[in-house]
C-alpha cells in the first residue's frame, strides 16, 4: 500500500546560500512552525503573493499558520495566466510591499505555479535589492520553476528576459495543494518532470515510462518520488551552475523551441509543459541530425503521447515569426544557434553550431505533420 503520509527532504548546496526542499503532505498548515524554526524574524512583515486560482483554496490555511506562530502578513492576488509576468503587476507587488511596509529584514511568499513564483521572487531581489523569499508551489510544473532562484517576468517580444538570480530560504511542497489540478495542468507538469530524466537519468525516464497512469492519476507516493528525483536533478545542476555559465543550460532541453511557440501564441494558447514537450521533440529531431540515432526521437515522442502531451505544433503558426521569436531568445548567442541536443535517452550535451537550416526544417515538419 502507498504511503500518503511520507515526507520527503533534499538539500540543493550553494553554501551560504544553501536551502531546503520539503514534499508532503499538509505542509500549508506547519509554516509558521518552519518560519520560526529558521528564524525568521516575528517582527518583520510578510507579503504572500497568491495566484488567483488557487488564493482562496489554500492562501488561509497558509496565512492562519503563519498568524498563529506570530508573524504580520498581508496577501495580495495576482491574475492567473503568463500575463502576470510583466513590469506593470511587478510594480503593482512593489506598492503592496511598501504599503505593507516590508523591511530589510521581511519576506516575499509565492503561494501558486511557476509565474506567480517567477514573479513574486522577481519583486524580492528587487525590493531593497533584496528581501526573503519562500517558495510555495501548487502546480507540477512549479517543480522546476521553484528550484534554482532563476526569477524574471516578460517583455512583449521575448519571456523571461527581465530577471535576476535570487535564491529562495526553502520550498514548502504540500502535495494536497495538487488535488484540485485541471488534467490539463497535470500533464503540462510532468513535462518538466520528465524532462529531467532525459538530461539526467535514464533510469528516471523508464520510472515514469512505467507508472504514467498512477502519475496522472496522482498517486501520492509515485508522484512524491516523481516530485522529489525532478528536484534532486534541478538541485544537482544548480547547485554546480548557480549563474548557468555551462552545466544548467542542459535544464534547457526543448525550451529554445518552447519558448518561441509561446511567444507566438502569446503566452497563455499553450500551456508551458506543452509548449517544452514539443520544443523537446524538435530538439530529438536535432539529435537524428548529429547522428545519434532515430530512436531517441521515437522514444521521446512516445513517451509524451502517454502523458497526453503535444507533440506537434499547432495549426497556424508561422514558421517565419517562430523563426524570429527564437532569435530573442537568451539562447541565441553570437549568430548562431544554441541548443540543448540529446545524445541518449538521460544524456544531453550543448550545441552551439546549429545551422538555422536545420532548425527551420524541423519547424516545418512538426507543423507539416499536424493530423499525425
Amino acid at each position: 500500500m502507498a504511503d500518503s503520509t511520507k515526507r520527503r527532504e533534499l538539500q540543493v548546496d550553494l553554501g551560504e546560500r544553501s536551502y531546503p526542499i520539503l514534499i508532503g503532505p499538509g505542509l500549508l498548515a506547519e509554516a509558521g512552525n518552519l518560519f520560526r524554526e529558521k528564524g525568521f524574524p516575528l517582527k518583520a512583515p510578510i507579503l504572500l503573493v497568491a495566484d488567483a486560482a488557487v488564493e482562496a483554496r489554500y492562501a488561509p490555511t497558509l496565512e492562519a499558520s503563519l498568524r498563529q506562530a506570530g508573524y504580520t502578513v498581508t496577501r495580495a492576488v495576482v491574475p492567473s495566466g503568463e500575463q502576470s509576468k510583466s513590469l506593470e503587476m511587478f510594480d503593482e507587488l512593489i506598492t503592496a510591499a511598501l504599503e505593507a511596509g516590508l523591511d530589510r529584514k521581511s519576506t516575499v511568499i509565492a503561494l501558486g505555479g511557476g509565474v506567480v513564483g517567477d514573479l513574486a521572487g522577481f519583486v524580492a531581489a528587487s525590493y531593497m535589492r533584496g528581501v526573503r523569499f519562500v517558495q510555495v508551489p501548487t502546480t507540477i510544473l512549479a517543480h522546476d520553476s521553484s528550484v534554482g532562484g532563476k526569477v524574471a517576468v516578460n517583455h512583449r517580444l521575448a519571456k523571461n528576459i527581465i530577471g535576476a538570480f535570487h535564491q529562495p530560504e526553502f520550498v514548502l511542497y504540500d502535495l494536497d495543494t495538487l488535488k484540485s489540478l485541471p488534467m490539463r495542468d497535470v500533464r503540462s507538469g510532468y513535462s518538466e518532470v520528465i524532462k529531467h530524466g532525459l538530461i539526467w537519468d535514464a533510469d528516471f525516464v523508464n520510472y515514469c515510462d512505467e507508472r504514467a497512469e498512477r502519475l496522472l492519476a496522482l498517486d501520492p507516493d509515485s508522484l512524491g518520488h516523481a516530485l522529489y528525483e525532478g528536484c534532486k536533478v534541478k538541485a544537482i545542476v544548480v547547485s554546480r551552475d548557480e549563474r548557468e555559465n555551462d552545466l544548467r543550460a542542459i535544464l534547457n532541453l526543448g525550451h529554445t523551441i518552447g519558448h518561441a511557440l509561446e511567444a507566438v501564441a502569446g503566452y497563455g494558447e499553450l500551456l508551458h509543459g506543452e509548449a517544452i514537450a514539443i520544443g523537446m521533440v524538435g530538439s530529438a529531431r536535432l539529435a537524428e541530425k548529429f547522428g545519434y540515432g532515430a530512436d531517441i526521437a521515437a522514444e521521446t515522442e512516445r513517451l509524451f503521447r502517454k502523458f497526453g502531451l503535444p507533440v506537434r505544433i499547432p495549426g497556424g503558426y508561422s514558421t517565419d515569426a517562430i523563426m524570429a521569436a527564437m532569435m530573442h531568445d537568451k539562447k541565441f548567442s553570437e549568430g548562431k544557434m544554441v541548443f540543448v541536443v540529446p545524445k541518449a535517452i538521460g544524456e544531453v550535451e550543448i550545441r552551439g553550431d546549429v545551422p538555422t537550416e536545420w532548425v527551420r526544417s524541423i519547424v516545418e515538419g512538426l507543423k507539416e505533420e499536424n493530423g499525425v
